[in-house]
């Protein structure tokens, strides 16, 4: 693999704070997958942002009494701060308001109308007689006209699986206010999707080693390619850069076209943040750097089939040919990296339904390494997971407290009781040697499995050193060896050098806790880094100021592999690193949190 890595996470939108099924999609396996990579010696960039445009902002500024804006810079906030507790290492976590993604935006878009991508066409949308605003396809519901499902959406049935256009539903309503929409003709621009049809057909033919959910999604994503609008009747939006256009007030980029291309426009303002504004072309221009997105399953037609699109449009290789935009020849996807849901009580978590766990209440309640271990180890990686609080007590209490947490506690406490120091080995039998030899070689295999982003086996992994370290402690009992103290103290070694081992291994996972075993074996220093908020002024417009979530993370000392541990090294007293929770909660859950039914 390059040296360099690109780690493209989804956008979430800026109009209310993220719950737990939004962050096990994209923010804790991308986390994973960037540490993993820092700790390799990759030069990673891993890039994101707030998606600040579009009717759902809209929406939200009319409950709240606010301007679009003023919701985009509440909830970017709100949303960036999330992600800082939870501990994802972004390099940058921009937003889509900026005017340097207003300026990548529309020069993406250029270079796809000078490479004949782009048609205007006459179409039917649907408005909302009450305030004259265009409601997306997705905002209306009704009886689909094929299967006759009743709860169709203007753009899919989920029934029968059939595209749909909202005019063609039955009784089509508002979703926000239950209205009958206004179908009206108006002209918008149109990316040509059928003109990638041969291009993009053979780049997602070569794609076999996609998660299997992904290459299975996509099998039939170039057989009924239709055009697909790129612009919507609203005033909130990128304008849209082309005479008889970028004057009139009501024409805006659709947000799904100026969202994907977030991922490079990021970068593009990372690099000029970073006093080199070309570092993003190590990124974006080298064929050998790989880019890796992260998302839930229901952005896979985003980043398999539009997002490679407007990539081949501006680079001129689609199906009409073309010349590469100013950007020169961009790199394609190379793994989508989707994950399916995170239910509770069979259904997608929902804000309006008060089916929803907020991160901001989780965090506050268990901590981030909880929610990170309970996403790692049983989260929606390949299948969708139904969220239940009998098992994620199970999990904290039974392997991250009992078995991780009790490994570190009772190693450390054993040796600090009896030595105050890392004991020195001596006469080491095939038992210790055995445990060493599998710590050691779970480096491989769990590395492995991150790279390719199998969380779930590289946890798995992990923990079996864990299990593997507490099973030798039970066999051993280094408490009963008063009488032959250099056996104790070799066992108590190898323990503690399993520990360290472990430790490394799970720090992609609970970097928080990660941090401080790394100080209760004697360490000192950062081991795992962790992002922080800063307020910026934008770089094309001074009077504009927002935060970002960024880090410099080249200072921490944790590395992928395993490194002796240091004989007397002062140890202290520990204290339990993982609380156990009230099994009560299993029942019920917290008093702040929807009751399971």
């Amino acid at each position: 693999m390059s040296a360099s890595v690109l780690t493209a996470v989804a956008w979430p939108y800026a109009n209310g704070p993220r719950h737990i099924g939004h962050v096990s999609g994209i923010g804790v396996p991308s986390d994973l997958f960037a540490r993993y990579m820092r700790m390799s010696g990759h030069d990673v960039l891993m890039v994101s942002g707030s998606d600040e445009h579009g009717t759902p902002i809209l929406v939200q500024a009319d409950k709240e009494g606010l301007t679009p804006q003023q919701t985009a810079d509440k909830y970017h906030r709100v949303v960036a701060e999330d992600m800082r507790a939870l501990g994802v290492t972004y390099d940058l976590y921009t937003r889509t308001t900026t005017r340097n993604h207003y300026n990548v935006v529309q020069q993406i878009f250029l270079a796809l109308n000078d490479n004949g991508y782009i048609l205007p066409k006459t179409t039917t949308g649907a408005v909302s007689p009450s305030t004259g605003r265009t409601l997306p396809d997705r905002y209306i519901e009704g009886t689909c006209p094929i299967c006759g499902y009743d709860g169709a959406r203007g753009d899919q049935c989920d029934n029968c699986g059939n595209q749909l256009d909202a005019a063609d539903l039955i009784n089509p309503k508002s979703r926000i206010n239950g209205e009958t929409p206004k179908f009206v003709e108006t002209e918008h621009l149109f990316l040509d999707l059928p003109a990638f049809t041969r291009t993009l057909g053979e780049w997602l033919a070569s794609k076999t080693d996609w998660r299997p959910n992904v290459v299975n999604f996509t099998k039939n994503l170039v057989d009924d390619m239709r055009p697909r609008a790129i612009t919507r009747d609203l005033d909130w939006g990128v304008p849209i850069p082309l005479d008889g256009w970028r004057d009139q007030g009501l024409k805006r980029f659709y947000v799904w076209f100026d969202a994907v291309i977030g991922y490079f426009s990021a970068s593009v303002e990372w690099a000029r943040r970073s006093g080199d504004p070309d570092a993003w072309k190590r990124f974006w221009n080298d064929p050998e750097t790989p880019i890796v997105h992260f998302m839930g399953k229901d952005n896979i037609t985003f980043h398999a089939q539009i997002w490679p699109a407007l990539l081949m449009g501006h680079n001129g290789a689609g199906d009409k040919g073309g010349k590469p935009g100013p950007y020169g020849t961009l790199n394609l996807p190379t793994e989508i990296a989707s994950s399916e849901f995170l239910t509770m009580s069979g259904s997608k978590f929902s804000t309006s339904r008060g089916r929803v766990i907020y991160v901001r209440d989780f965090l506050a309640e268990f901590g981030p390494d909880a929610l990170r271990y309970f996403i790692s180890a049983a989260g929606p990686e390949t299948q969708d997971v139904d969220f239940t609080w009998d098992e994620f007590v199970r999990r904290i209490n039974f392997e991250l407290a009992n078995e991780w947490g009790n490994l570190v506690n009772r190693s450390v406490s054993m040796a600090h009781k009896n030595v105050g120091a890392v004991p020195a080995p001596t006469a080491p039998t095939q038992a210790d040697e055995d445990l060493k030899t599998l710590s050691r070689a779970a480096f491989d295999t769990v590395g492995t499995h991150l790279r390719h982003s199998r969380f779930r086996a590289g946890i798995g992994e992990a923990m079996r050193v864990v299990s593997a370290a507490n099973k030798y402690l039970s066999d051993q009992e280094p408490w009963k060896l008063k009488d032959d103290p250099a056996r104790r103290d070799t066992v108590l070694h190898t323990a503690l050098q399993v520990v360290k081992d472990a430790n490394t291994l799970l720090t992609p996972f609970l970097p928080h806790s990660a941090q401080k075993i790394h100080e209760l074996l004697g360490g000192t220093g950062l081991w795992a880094s962790q992002p922080e908020m800063r307020e910026v002024t934008d770089l094309d417009d001074p009077s504009r100021e927002y935060p970002v979530l960024t880090g410099d993370y080249s200072a921490e000392q944790a590395k992928w592999e395993s490194t002796p541990i240091e004989v007397g090294v002062p140890l202290s007293k520990p204290t339990p690193l993982f609380a156990k929770l009230d099994p009560e909660l299993a029942e019920t859950g917290p008093e702040w949190a929807p009751i399971e039914k």
